[in-house]
């Protein structure tokens, strides 16, 4: 799996969690869901992502999402 992959998946398993938890629990959990499609934003621009570093580190390799 490359890094790319990697990120879109935790992103989207991100997405869903938060989604459920905001069903469940509180719509508060919305909030997870609103800095995960604006982290998504700023790192299309700046291609800085915290995930992309931590993926990195643990030795995926280099590539984009769709490669």
């Amino acid at each position: 799996m490359t890094i790319g992959r990697a990120v879109t998946l935790f992103a989207g398993i991100m997405v869903l969690v938060s989604l459920g938890l905001a069903w469940a629990f509180s719509p508060y959990w919305l909030a997870l869901t609103a800095f995960v499609g604006l982290n998504l934003v700023q790192s299309s621009f700046t291609g800085f992502c915290p995930a992309a570093m931590i993926f990195k580190a643990m030795g995926l390799k280099e590539g984009g999402a769709f490669s």
